[in-house]
């Protein structure tokens, strides 16, 4: 697939741009209603569908095919990720309207760190034949696991990176509004906001480590690998919103996914050097299983509504108090005129 330098800087331009927009939109701490999560959803729906079916049009049907099934995946994977952030967010008792900014820098992280991960995977691919089995391997592994461990899920209390942040950076007890950073009594202090921010990174990286691999196994132009998952995760903010209050319909998205990675990691361990299935045939397979996990789980919770996930008793942050707001200081300290001369 022949990109020129000048089609990589008008996607990330584009890319940017919606950012941009987005935080506009949002540029004032608000509940982020059904509605307009639906609304939004379908927005960024329709860019990365458009955005696929240009790549069909301009570089043909296997490319097309190509990036679809990629984002079809990512998009899959990334559901299982708005899980986890709602646990995490019900685990903090952020509040609803500070929710948007978190995932805001959130996904422009794992932007950036995927496009990382995915220079770094195109190299090593490149370089050395052999690392589409250790890629096969490990997607297998990771699908198997997966499914072994369909009922677990996360426990922020436990989660290593907390601890670290909470053992080196100092940190305030209490929510201030939308501020990662409050300065008080002259320190500079952290946010529980800010560590909600680093936990989502966290398991985004951890999420990336998975469906990084997954991706190269339907295709392995760099091109497409960065902009079906741009594309894919430019939505999730909106989807959290949207589906944070179904997880428990979905029961049986976790095996469909395990069973997506299964079927990628064959596929890769195939087509080195025994048989390469048609693009057409996977995303054929991804589509009925992650469709089909998904029809299955709405019919066996039919009847549920939205339900929230059951918040602490004891949370382990609080809001501040508007006297404790009044108090803060500026962020940066003015240098005095004795210090300047």
């Amino acid at each position: 697939m022949d990109v020129s330098l000048w089609l990589w800087f008008a996607v990330l331009g584009l890319i940017l741009g919606m950012l941009a927009i987005d935080l506009f939109a949002h540029r004032k701490a608000h509940v982020i209603a059904v509605r307009e999560a639906a609304a939004w959803s379908v927005v960024w729906v329709t860019i990365g569908v458009a955005f696929g079916a240009w790549v069909w049009w301009a570089h043909g049907a296997e490319f097309g095919q190509q990036y679809f099934a990629g984002y079809l995946i990512e998009k899959s994977l990334a559901v299982d990720n708005v899980f986890v952030w709602a646990i995490i967010f019900t685990f903090f008792a952020v509040p609803r309207e500070y929710q948007h900014r978190v995932l805001f820098f959130g996904v422009l992280g794992a932007l950036i760190f995927r496009g990382v991960f995915i220079a770094g995977g195109s190299v090593l691919i490149a370089s050395f034949g052999w690392i589409h089995y250790l890629f096969a391997a490990f997607l297998l592994w990771t699908g198997i696991r997966m499914i072994r461990q369909r009922d677990e899920h996360l426990d922020p209390e436990k989660s290593r990176a907390l601890k670290l942040f909470r053992r080196y950076v100092p940190m305030t007890d209490a929510y201030h509004g939308q501020r990662f950073l409050i300065r008080r009594a002259g320190v500079l202090m952290a946010t529980p906001l800010l560590a909600v921010l680093v936990l989502v990174e966290v398991t985004d990286i951890i999420f990336a480590v998975d469906s990084i691999p997954a991706i190269f196994a339907v295709t392995d132009e760099p091109f497409l690998v960065f902009t079906a998952n741009a594309f894919a995760i430019l939505g999730l903010r909106a989807m959290y919103f949207l589906l944070a209050d179904l997880i428990h319909r979905f029961v049986y998205l976790k095996v469909g996914l395990a069973l997506v990675l299964v079927w990628v990691g064959i596929k890769m361990l195939l087509k080195v050097d025994v048989y390469y299935i048609p693009t057409t045939v996977s995303l054929a397979v991804i589509t009925v299983l992650i469709g089909g996990s998904i029809v299955l789980s709405l019919r066996a919770t039919l009847g549920q509504g939205r339900s929230a996930l059951e918040a602490p008793a004891t949370p382990p942050f609080r809001v501040a108090t508007d006297e404790e707001l009044a108090e803060l200081e500026p962020l940066r300290r003015r240098r005095s005129p004795a210090t300047i001369r």
